[in-house]
């Protein structure tokens, strides 16, 4: 199955994101590794976006609640079985 945002092919989830953004996600949640220039550098990026469009949060809330309204399945939680630990004292091994 193809999915498309306008008419781009969307292939991978950080793509679909991005075309539904308008925005690279690492814009809004930065990359592991940047130097505090460049998260300064993004952050003031964003606040220029977030100026030129004040309904830019509340349009992707209204979104987000649609997309969980529409496939309440992504969102099932299924617990997982602990792993039994169980910590024994190896002889003549110090703690």
């Amino acid at each position: 199955m193809r999915t498309y945002i306008g008419h781009h092919q969307v292939v991978s989830t950080d793509e679909f994101v991005e075309l539904a953004l308008g925005t690279p996600v690492e814009l809004w949640l930065g990359v592991e590794g940047e130097t505090d220039e460049e998260r300064a550098a993004r952050l003031d990026a964003a606040r220029d976006i977030l100026a030129d469009d004040p309904d830019l949060p509340d349009d992707l809330i209204r979104m987000a609640a649609e997309v969980i309204e529409e496939h309440p399945d992504m969102f099932d939680v299924v617990p997982l079985a602990r792993p039994n630990r169980r910590c024994t004292a190896h002889k003549g091994v110090a703690a």
